[in-house]
C-alpha cells in the first residue's frame, strides 16, 4: 500500500485529489494538509511514502517544505503538482530534490501512475516543462 499525504490550499482541489486516489487499491491517503507549515509536522505523524505537495501554499511554500522533507524524513518522496510550472519552479524543485513535478492539467491515471512510479523511486518529470528549462 503507497501512503500518501495531499498539500493543497484549495479545498475543491484537495477534495477531488484526495478521491482519485483513494480510489485506488494500492493507494491509501493517510494526510492531508492546506498549508506549508503543516507538511513537516504531518510527515512526521503519519510517515506517508509519498507527500503530493503544490508550490504556492500559505505559511511557506512547497519547495521549502520538500527541501526540510528532502533533510528530516527522505523516506517520504515529494511529488509537486503545480500550476506554476515555470522553468525556474523546476530548477529550484529539483534542488530541493523533488521525485516529480507536474502540471496541474495532469490527467488523473497520469498522476495516479506518478504517485506509484515515485513510490518506487523513479523520477517523474513533465517533458514539455524539462525541455523548457533546459533552453
Amino acid at each position: 500500500m503507497i501512503r500518501v499525504l495531499v498539500a493543497e490550499d484549495m479545498r475543491i482541489l484537495r477534495d477531488t485529489l484526495v478521491a482519485v486516489l483513494n480510489l485506488e487499491d494500492d493507494i491509501d491517503v493517510v494526510a492531508q494538509v492546506a498549508d506549508g507549515e503543516a507538511i513537516v509536522p504531518a510527515v512526521v505523524a503519519d510517515r506517508p511514502d509519498v507527500a503530493v505537495v503544490d508550490i504556492d501554499l500559505p505559511g511557506g511554500d512547497g519547495l521549502t517544505a520538500a527541501a526540510v522533507l528532502h533533510e528530516q524524513c527522505p523516506q517520504c518522496r515529494v511529488l509537486i503538482l503545480t500550476v506554476l510550472s515555470r522553468p525556474g519552479d523546476l530548477r529550484r524543485a529539483l534542488a530541493a530534490h523533488v521525485s516529480g513535478f507536474l502540471p496541474k492539467d495532469t490527467p488523473s491515471g497520469e498522476l495516479v501512475d506518478a504517485v506509484r512510479r515515485v513510490a518506487a523511486g523513479e523520477r517523474v518529470i513533465d517533458p514539455q516543462l524539462a525541455l523548457k528549462a533546459l533552453e
